[in-house]
């Protein structure tokens, strides 16, 4: 698609509405990633990046994956920290069972782990849908974390479930600091935005984008809904699966159940109902949003010298208020307070 602007034809691509154009964006993302691998390593403090910049990009990882299934094919997923967890054991056992399994393919097949999970759960959802499917989905989250508790091989037969992740370590270059272990991250993290973003534009997403408008009408067209859906849970899953492997060995430091509670599943849907759903940028803002207010209500909370019951409530009561917020003001998220204040920036100080 072509339009004319200033005497100039730009290719340009259609996203969430709007025509975008797709020199400035790939622009604008090669230049955020470059400052993002070769300066924040540099400038940031070894708690920055331990505490939230690494935390930050699982997040987002993971939020990327739930907003595949929900925002782009509509299935509502309550389990996300259940496909996490799978990504995780699998790959501590492909790691301490496989003599020389390098640790990216261990990654990478956890992820296709938890793929077969999501698919395995994703089948109720070619019958039932909204509210229904989404206690399906938390079903696998009981599940899952049964099996890791009560099943000791999965575990390494560890008495408490607790098992300290091998060291990343990719062809001889051990990732033993923040600062490696951030680079890896974000380079882990970029590529598979980077394919999720193309992803999302091919003939699979727009599959997916018309079996959330109305399946229905997705299925008279031609478009087959079982492969569709379970795909989406597929993708959706491998992405979470890869998310989760990187939380136990990248950030944890072990491998635990308890780490992929119900509390992480809701973490991550308040990511990108906050952040946007069904946009890919939303999933970055939900989780630096999610991951960096704690950390301002603690200062504020110092600062106001609340009372320790309010303080200890305050996040909880925020996030609440938030979301109640976005659902009904701005249900497009973050993401489209972002276009807004881009486009107003874009003709200030001459709107007309």
């Amino acid at each position: 698609m072509f339009y004319r602007e200033a005497g100039q034809f730009r290719t340009t691509y259609e996203a969430d509405g709007q025509i975008l154009p797709i020199r400035q964006d790939r622009i604008a993302l090669l230049a955020t990633l470059a400052v993002a691998a070769v300066a924040v390593p540099f400038m940031a403090s070894p708690y920055m990046l331990s505490a939230i910049l690494i935390p930050f990009l699982i997040f987002a990882l993971a939020a990327l994956g739930l907003n595949i299934l929900t925002g782009y094919a509509g299935q509502l997923s309550l389990g996300t920290a259940a496909f996490m967890a799978v990504g995780a054991f699998a790959s501590w056992n492909f790691v301490a069972r496989v003599p020389g399994m390098p640790m990216l393919l261990a990654f990478v097949l956890g992820g296709l782990c938890a793929a077969l999970v999501g698919i395995a759960f994703g089948l109720p959802s070619l019958r039932i849908r909204g509210f229904y499917l989404a206690a399906s989905t938390l079903a696998t989250q009981f599940f899952v974390i049964w099996c890791l508790t009560k099943i000791s091989w999965l575990t390494g037969g560890s008495a408490s479930g607790v098992i300290t992740a091998q060291r990343i370590e990719i062809m001889g270059y051990a990732f033993d600091t923040p600062q490696r272990k951030y680079v890896l991250v974000l380079l882990v993290v970029a590529l598979m935005a980077l394919l999720a973003k193309n992803l999302v534009r091919s003939n699979v997403g727009r599959s997916w984008m018309a079996v959330r408008d109305m399946d229905v009408a997705a299925e008279v067209i031609g478009i087959r809904l079982m492969r569709t859906k379970l795909l989406a849970f597929a993708v959706s899953s491998f992405y979470c699966g890869v998310a989760g492997a990187l939380y136990a060995f990248a950030y944890l430091g072990t491998v635990e159940p308890e780490a992929y509670s119900l509390d992480l599943s809701f973490r991550i849907l308040f990511m990108i109902i906050i952040g946007g759903v069904g946009s890919i940028l939303g999933s970055f803002l939900g989780a630096a949003f999610i991951v960096l207010l704690p950390v301002f209500l603690n200062i504020a909370a110092h600062g106001l010298a609340l009372p320790t019951s309010v303080a200890s409530n305050l996040e909880l009561m925020v996030f609440g208020a938030l979301i109640i917020f976005f659902l009904i003001v701005e249900p497009h998220g973050l993401a489209r307070l972002w276009q807004i204040g881009k486009e107003k920036l874009r003709l200030w100080p001459f709107p007309h």
